[in-house]
């Protein structure tokens, strides 16, 4: 089975996640990964599904935007990558870094730039952004996979000068160690 990456984007609403799933069933797709969000009432979804050899997946992306129009989606379609190609990537630690400051512009450009100097990977990231003066209320919390064969030294040492020059708060702890202390 071919395997494709489909992504959502619309005003929120009720019924769209059924919507999705229930035209790739009809379709015999199979939903593999996914990932949605709302973000100030806008609906966000990445889906990875195998679609059966007799399928195309442009009749696929067809019959999504047809079947998905009363809701207003736009609907983007992806061949994904074979599995083998993805395994080939380097060893990597999984690390949490956490920023909280005052709102302004380039906060996120600014750490995103550090970690991609280092080769680290953004692997997941929540930013949420409330205004005011109030660092509480402007976190982003970012998954980063780390290569390990990197300084870390060098790389905790750039990331904290960037967040200093920033103003920002900044927390760096292994995954592990950040879901423990997260745990409820």
């Amino acid at each position: 089975m071919e395997k494709v990456v489909l992504s959502f984007l619309g005003k929120d609403r009720p019924g769209i996640v059924a919507g999705i799933s229930r035209i790739l069933l009809e379709k015999a797709c199979n939903i593999e990964d996914v990932s949605m969000t709302t973000l100030q009432n806008e609906f966000a979804a990445i889906f990875i599904a195998s679609i059966p050899e007799r399928l195309q997946p442009e009749e696929l992306l067809h019959e999504l935007r047809t079947g998905l129009q009363s809701l207003g989606l736009e609907v983007l379609l992806k061949r994904s990558e074979r599995l083998e190609d993805l395994r080939a990537s380097k060893a990597a630690e999984p690390v949490v870094v956490t920023t909280m400051s005052a709102d302004r512009l380039g906060l996120v450009a600014g750490i995103a730039e550090v970690m991609a100097n280092f080769g680290a990977n953004i692997t997941n990231l929540k930013a949420v952004f409330r205004g005011g003066d109030d660092p509480r209320r402007n976190v982003m919390i970012y998954e980063v996979d780390v290569p390990v064969e990197i300084d870390h030294q060098a790389f905790r040492y750039a990331l904290r000068k960037r967040a200093d020059d920033l103003e920002l708060d900044l927390s760096l702890q292994h995954r592990d160690i950040f879901e423990e202390i997260h745990r409820l």
